[in-house]
């Protein structure tokens, strides 16, 4: 018989990638541990994890039983709060997702409203090929990222060859992000020739620097001045100090940002579609569903209008 021992202790196996660590957060030796986890794969006939000299990672029935075991451990959490007077149990969620402004303000409203006295919540931005292999091992619950007419085929494959589901938030007109002292600032839209003289941003994609993994659409255009760079802050700073630009949604906050950085319409025949994606075998827990509730809302706060 399946415990809700040995569930928690999957969960947490599951989440560190490391036997030795989920050992370490749980105050158990490592064997016991993993004697637990063999007990469990014999109970329920089928081999959870894939063991090697690196760490863990969760086999196909592995990820399909952590969304059940999620689910359960969840309700009983829920149960032992309304009869049991217990304290609600420590909350966890981690996000990767593509430098947008909102989905940092989603999180940020997300972790205002969450009524829990412990929890541990994860925000990546961070490379597109690294997005999916976080959903994709379960490293995060949830990613967030642009699909657009070029990249679309070779993301969608790889997406369904992870088990991941891609779910539409909204269609948005390209737009660059520059300083609000750009001598293009005040233009109604900008043509890609006007932007010749200006230092192209783009974020860095290591390993996996294909065109089809760029963050910014229109990536096999020639730039004659181009800067590649890691983060967020320093894709700002270079906007203003060498008044470089970069292409994305339009969206932009002044609560992270200032009013330092504009959005103006690039003029191109183009188009971006961003969602989120999830493994498409398991329900999300209420954490990821809130943080799904407020991003949505975040976008529609700034008159975008979301894909039905």
């Amino acid at each position: 018989m399946v415990t809700l021992q040995q569930l928690k202790y999957f969960i947490e196996a599951a989440n560190c990638g490391s036997i030795n660590k989920a050992a370490e957060n749980l105050f158990i030796a490592q064997p016991s541990l993993s004697n637990a986890i063999k007990d469990l794969e014999g109970e329920v006939g089928a081999e959870l994890f894939t063991r090697t000299p690196k760490g863990i990672t969760l086999t196909q029935d592995g990820v399909e039983f952590l969304g059940y075991a999620r689910q359960v451990t969840e309700q009983a959490s829920l149960l032992e709060q309304r009869y049991l007077s217990k304290k609600p149990s420590r909350r966890m969620c981690a996000i990767s997702t593509q430098h947008y402004a909102f989905a940092v303000n989603a999180f940020v409203n997300m972790v205002e409203k969450t009524n829990a006295d412990e929890y541990e919540f994860t925000l990546r931005e961070t490379r597109t090929h690294e997005i999916i292999e976080d959903v994709k091992t379960l490293r995060s619950e949830l990613g967030i990222l642009y699909l657009s007419p070029f990249n679309r085929r070779v993301l969608e494959k790889l997406l369904r060859e992870s088990g991941l589901a891609f779910h539409p938030l909204f269609t948005a007109k390209p737009h660059i992000f520059i300083s609000a002292a750009n001598p293009l600032a005040q233009k109604e839209y900008v043509t890609l020739e006007e932007l010749d003289d200006y230092p192209c941003l783009t974020f860095e994609q290591g390993e996996n620097n294909s065109f089809y993994f760029s963050e910014e659409i229109l990536s096999t255009e020639y730039r004659r001045k181009s800067i590649r760079v890691c983060d967020r802050a320093t894709i700002f700073n270079l906007m203003i100090g060498l008044n470089g630009y970069t292409i994305s949604t339009g969206i932009v906050s002044a609560d992270l940002n200032g009013d330092n950085i504009v959005a103006v319409p690039l003029k191109v025949d183009e188009s971006l579609e961003v969602g989120w994606i999830a493994h498409g075998s398991l329900q999300l827990t209420q954490q990821a569903e809130l943080y799904l509730e407020e991003l949505k809302r975040v976008v529609k706060e700034y008159g975008v209008h979301m894909t039905e």
